[in-house]
């Protein structure tokens, strides 16, 4: 059915700081490859189906600049999106710090108070050169009620599973309410 893929269709957004590998994740779930070539991103687009909980979900998958604390957060990137995916290296503290501070942004232009997010660790083959600890991206996380994951785009690791765990958060919040409970006679249990 037509109407079904339109309905299921999900935007997500990628942020993070520069060469913090948000290119690298994105052509690495797209079509499995790993360039060590840096080329900055402008944005870019791509589409790929995820299946989740037996339901196909066509996602649109924005692939953006990087963000720095001064840069502006673009409407696009906050009104219309599904989820986020907000990525730092675990070689960079910079780039883990910048994260929470694009949570915050998003909130602020979107007038909304929590997003669907998974809050990403990226280059996990660099062990020997980090400087953010996994119970650190683990805390921040929490705090921000975010899905967390360690990946390495290079070795192929936790790739997929990003942005599996990216919708798996962004179907939570469209999950319908429990059915209220009942009681003997039929009384409703508020």
């Amino acid at each position: 059915m037509p109407g079904n893929v339109t309905l299921n269709t999900r935007k997500i957004v990628i942020l993070g700081s520069r060469s913090v590998g948000k290119s690298s994740l994105v052509k690495g779930f797209i079509d499995g490859n790993f360039s060590e070539a840096y080329y900055p991103t402008i944005e870019t687009t791509a589409t790929k189906t995820i299946m989740y909980n037996g339901t196909e979900y066509p996602c649109e998958i924005i692939d953006t600049a990087g963000q720095d604390e001064f840069s502006q957060l673009k409407s696009q990137h906050a009104i219309g999106i599904h989820g986020y995916v907000l990525v730092y290296s675990i070689a960079s503290r910079a780039s883990f710090n910048m994260i929470q501070i694009i949570y915050d942004k998003i909130l602020n232009y979107s007038g909304l108070s929590e997003i669907a997010a998974i809050i990403v660790g990226s280059k996990a083959d660099l062990n020997m050169d980090r400087q953010v600890d996994s119970m650190d991206g683990q805390a921040l996380a929490q705090r921000n009620n975010a899905a967390w994951i360690e990946v390495s785009a290079l070795q192929n690791r936790n790739v997929g599973r990003a942005f599996e765990l990216c919708l798996a958060e962004i179907e939570k919040g469209n999950a319908p309410p429990p059915s209220p409970a009942r009681r003997q006679g039929g009384c409703v249990v508020m």
